[in-house]
Formats: C-alpha cells, sequence, structure tokens
C-alpha cells in the first residue's frame, strides 16, 4: 500500500496527522471535493523538469503552476512540466499522479507555493487516488524544509 512509507515516516518522526478515505478522484479539486475539503487546503503535487532535474512544486488545488514563475523562483531558464513517463518510477509504490509533496522522501527539491504557509492545515494525497494525509502545516515545513516561493496564480474562467 502505497500510504504506507509517509505513515511509517510521520510515527517516526510524531507527527499527528488524519487519514481520510475517499471515492476514487484523479484531479487536486476533485479530491478536495470528494474528502470536503476546501481547495485552499488541499495541495497538489506536480513534478517539474528545471534544465534537465527534477522538482517537486506544490501548490494549493485551487490554483495552478506559472511555469514563468517558477523559473524566476528557482532561478532555471528551462523549465516544463515533466511528462509520467519521466517521473513515474521516482515515486515507487506510488500512483501516478497520486504523490506526496514529501521530496525528502524522494531525494527531490521542493518548492511551495507561498500562500500555502498561510494555512493551519495541509491535505494531500497519499500516495494513492483514494486515500489523503491532513496534517498541520508547521509539521510539514518542519519535515520537508521547502523552500517558500511565489510559483501559481488562481484558475480564472
Amino acid at each position: 500500500m502505497p500510504v504506507n512509507k509517509l505513515k511509517r515516516f510521520l510515527d517516526k518522526n510524531n507527527i499527528k496527522y488524519v487519514s481520510i478515505i475517499h471515492s476514487q478522484a484523479y484531479t487536486a479539486q476533485e479530491t478536495a471535493q470528494s474528502a470536503h475539503i476546501s481547495g485552499n487546503e488541499m495541495v497538489k503535487t506536480i513534478i517539474v523538469k528545471a534544465e534537465g532535474n527534477m522538482v517537486m512544486v506544490i501548490l494549493p488545488a485551487s490554483e495552478k503552476a506559472d511555469l514563468d514563475l517558477v523559473a524566476g523562483a528557482i532561478e532555471a531558464k528551462d523549465v516544463r512540466l515533466a511528462s509520467e513517463q519521466e517521473f513515474r518510477g521516482l515515486f515507487p509504490n506510488c500512483e501516478v499522479g497520486a504523490m506526496p509533496p514529501f521530496g525528502n522522501l524522494y531525494d527531490m527539491p521542493v518548492y511551495v507555493e507561498e500562500s500555502v504557509a498561510d494555512n493551519d492545515e495541509i491535505a494531500f494525497n497519499a500516495g494513492s487516488h483514494t486515500e489523503l494525509i491532513k496534517l498541520a502545516y508547521h509539521d510539514f515545513e518542519h519535515l520537508v524544509e521547502p523552500q517558500k516561493v511565489r510559483i501559481s496564480r488562481k484558475y480564472t474562467s
């Protein structure tokens, strides 16, 4: 089960969290709706390729990554979304597109949208499309040590 590695890591670090089982959903916004969590509290993990290196980007479900902002924030000229084929093997035991935002468990740098730090709690995919983990943002920040940067913008109609 994909979530076991993450739960062991959280337990080892004495982190309080809640596991939420929900109906299968594939987009972060669908997942937030299914689990009855706000789109700002629900975060999604996006993998970008920056000058040949994989980088984890975390942002609210209610927003989309702005690759120009990402490039500026991480000081890289060549930034693009990584394809599933490129990152599939980097997250063993995780369903594609359901990676938890713990790049430190996968030897990957993590950049988090600065507005995420305004949340008391965050929820995220726990390696599957049917289970979330919800925990205090300050615990996430303590464990992952992400760089807080401006990297996303609200969806517009």
